[in-house]
């Protein structure tokens, strides 16, 4: 029997401590310090005892003497999770997938692993029984055929010892976990889900990644703030973190890239859930555009960017008078310290007063955006609201405000100017200061309007 350790462990960042203190030296939380017991057992780790691989020896190499190449990569059959993956599964890299509950986590990974079908896949569960999956597997389809496969497995278990007994008797091409915070390590004598316990079995998935060349998928939870339950090490011991987001009053879900060792970390994929499992959104601006017969004040189509994909939103925005003194602001899908600042150039370049106006601004379709090239089509948003003026259908924004009130320049414009006219729009506003603006207007039919100043825009619009 080995020494008995007893360790502290932040909560909220995983920071350890010999001994009980208020405050996280960490990460500034107070009253986040907990006990956990922690047993080595003959400084053994469970993947060690069962992997065959002769332990490579260490030594330095010369950088010019090692061959680059490219990483061997497994391509699934779903688009949008091969475009933020950066191209497809890498072999060896560990995946870590975070979304709120219900948020449909389960099903896209079940559904991902069913349409591998040459490769063998193994589903280990630790919050399901076998009937469960089984129930949800049998109703998911893909182009309208249900999905089989034979080299699908599964294990409904959290303890690692077992697991990977399983797991050297199978040898699967991918892992998927199901989920991170179940499964227990008996190396570690603590409690399911706490931070030690979740640390450790990270560890040993991911020592058995890169010691037999095996992807593995962990889907985590999130807490209440929207972080990743669990250490901040967690996060940095794995290859890819994906959050899979959305809200659940809306059929689209999107799995944003937070980070990728093996591609961008900008990307964005877009699915709708459907009864059916979970269906790629090929060409989002559509649905992400609401189709109405008559023209609305209020309302103006941003040219976004995420990642390499270039996106057409809709920018909602209503603007009342305030009659309980403090005016709100209240967006949804937008930042609202950007709103503020926005609102400040109106009020002192343009001399609007929205001061004593309630501003409600929303982006529509239920997704987040962090692009500041929409700050043009927020602007004209709530200056239509204002005047009660329509804005012209035919007309997109792709641009920055600075706080002087100039438009700023935008990158990768000759995408955003592509996309635009491929949805059918005649005109897009840009800044005056895009270098590559000249020869865009040569290349595409939609008509480039430039502009310097948020004064030169209201008079041409209103």
């Amino acid at each position: 029997m080995s020494k008995v350790k007893k360790s502290f462990f932040c909560q909220n960042c995983g920071y350890e401590s010999v001994k009980w203190i208020g405050q996280c030296p960490s990460c500034g939380q107070w009253n986040s310090f907990v006990e956990e017991v922690i047993e080595k057992a003959n400084g053994k780790q469970n993947w060690d005892d069962y992997t065959a691989n002769e332990k490579r020896g260490s030594k330095a190499v010369a950088l010019s003497q090692v061959k680059s190449g490219e990483e061997k990569r497994i391509t699934t059959t779903d688009a949008e999770l091969n475009r933020v993956l950066g191209g497809g599964i890498v072999s060896g890299s560990i995946i870590l997938v975070a979304g709120e509950p219900g948020i449909g986590k389960s099903t896209l990974f079940l559904q991902s692993g069913l349409q591998l079908q040459d490769q063998r896949v193994l589903y280990i569960s630790g919050e399901e029984s076998e009937q469960q999956i089984k129930m949800r597997a049998d109703r998911l389809y893909n182009n309208g055929a249900s999905i089989n496969n034979d080299n699908f497995f599964l294990l409904t278990e959290t303890s690692t010892q077992t697991i990977f007994q399983e797991i050297k008797k199978l040898k699967p091409d991918v892992v998927i976990v199901d989920s991170v915070q179940t499964l227990q390590s008996n190396i570690i004598d603590a409690s399911q889900g706490s931070i030690s316990q979740i640390k450790e079995c990270a560890g040993e998935f991911q020592r058995y990644a890169k010691e037999t060349n095996t992807p593995v998928f962990l889907i985590g939870h999130i807490t209440k703030e929207g972080g990743i339950a669990g250490p901040k090490i967690l996060e940095h011991m794995v290859d890819v973190v994906l959050q899979f987001e959305g809200d659940r009053h809306y059929a689209y879900r999107i799995l944003r890239t937070l980070k990728n060792r093996f591609g961008s970390t900008s990307e964005l994929g877009i699915y709708e859930m459907t009864d059916k499992g979970m269906r790629g959104v090929a060409n989002p601006s559509e649905i992400l555009i609401t189709q109405k017969e008559e023209q609305l004040s209020g309302i103006a189509i941003a040219a976004t960017l995420e990642g390499v994909r270039p996106l057409l939103i809709e920018v909602q925005s209503l603007v009342t008078q305030s009659v309980y003194g403090t005016p709100q602001r209240t967006v949804s899908g937008f930042d609202l310290r950007r709103l503020q600042l926005l609102l400040a150039v109106l009020e002192k370049r343009g001399g609007f007063h929205f001061g004593v106006k309630d501003v409600f601004l929303n982006i529509a379709g239920g997704i987040k955006v962090e692009d500041p090239s929409i700050d043009l089509a927020v602007l004209c948003a709530l200056l239509s609201s204002y005047e009660d003026v329509p804005l012209p259908q035919s007309i997109c924004f792709a641009g920055e405000i600075g706080l002087s009130g100039e438009i700023r320049a935008v990158n990768k414009i000759d995408q955003r100017i592509a996309e635009a006219e491929k949805l059918g729009f005649e005109k897009i506003i840009v800044s005056k200061y895009n270098q590559s603006v000249k020869q865009s207007r040569q290349k595409f039919n939609i008509e480039v309007i430039t502009m310097a100043r948020v004064e030169e825009v209201y008079q041409y619009l209103f």
